[in-house]
């Protein structure tokens, strides 16, 4: 599977492209902002967009989401329904961040933790890892040993926990019981900065660590 990674908003929340290399089409993972700059990116590689991917409700995450599905007609597949109140909100979570204007949107489909999403010849898996939001989703390219966390898991962090709807507790079993099991060589793309591995995590984060600290978590 191919993939693209594009920071937009003032966040800088890594949106992504991920497209099937057999036959070219692809799904926008997580489109906060800067649509110019992710369709110009879409069409310079010359992929044929079917679906939009969402992690979580967050307006860094899901802001452009509306716009982007009604101009090019995309179904949009995730987060969890859990998450319904944070999509609702969106309009005022733009406002309360300076972020651009944003509106609320129905999703084409729910997630469910066991679901899966195909995306041409690939097949993500669907893993509910609430925590960071009640609805967040991760999805795992078990072939390419690949994993899209959203705000779940940074490399030498964790997602923040002290939004509404957030709890540390939930988040660290998240990792812990559905994340680092996929195996240490298993690479995945967190939803601000840059791309690690959960081997490397479980060596080196201080919040997946045998003794875990009590920060905060960010982004």
């Amino acid at each position: 599977m191919k993939l693209f990674v594009i920071p937009v908003t003032p966040l800088q929340q890594n949106c992504s492209v991920i497209a099937c290399e057999g036959t070219l089409e692809a799904a926008i993972v997580d489109p906060g902002g800067e649509l110019e700059r992710v369709l110009a990116l879409v069409e310079r590689e010359r992929l044929r967009l079917t679906k939009i991917l969402l992690t979580h409700g967050h307006i860094d995450h899901a802001g452009a989401t509306a716009a982007l599905a009604r101009r090019c007609g995309l179904p949009i597949e995730g987060p969890h329904r859990a998450d319904r109140y944070w999509i609702d909100q969106l309009a005022l979570q733009a406002q309360m961040f300076g972020l651009a204007p944003s509106e609320a949107f129905t999703p084409t489909r729910w997630l469910e933790h066991g679901d899966r999403v195909s995306l041409g010849r690939q097949t993500l898996e669907v893993l509910h890892c609430p925590g960071h939001t009640p609805g967040h989703v991760v999805f795992y390219d078990r072939a390419g040993q690949l994993a899209l966390v959203g705000d779940v898991l940074f490399r030498g962090s964790i997602g923040r926990s002290d939004f509404p709807g957030g709890d540390q507790a939930t988040l660290l079993r998240s990792i812990r019981e559905r994340l680092l099991p996929l195996g240490d060589e298993v690479r995945f793309l967190p939803g601000h900065g840059p791309m690690s591995t959960f081997g490397e995590e479980r060596r080196s984060n201080p919040f997946v660590a045998d003794r875990p600290s009590r920060g905060s978590g960010s982004a």
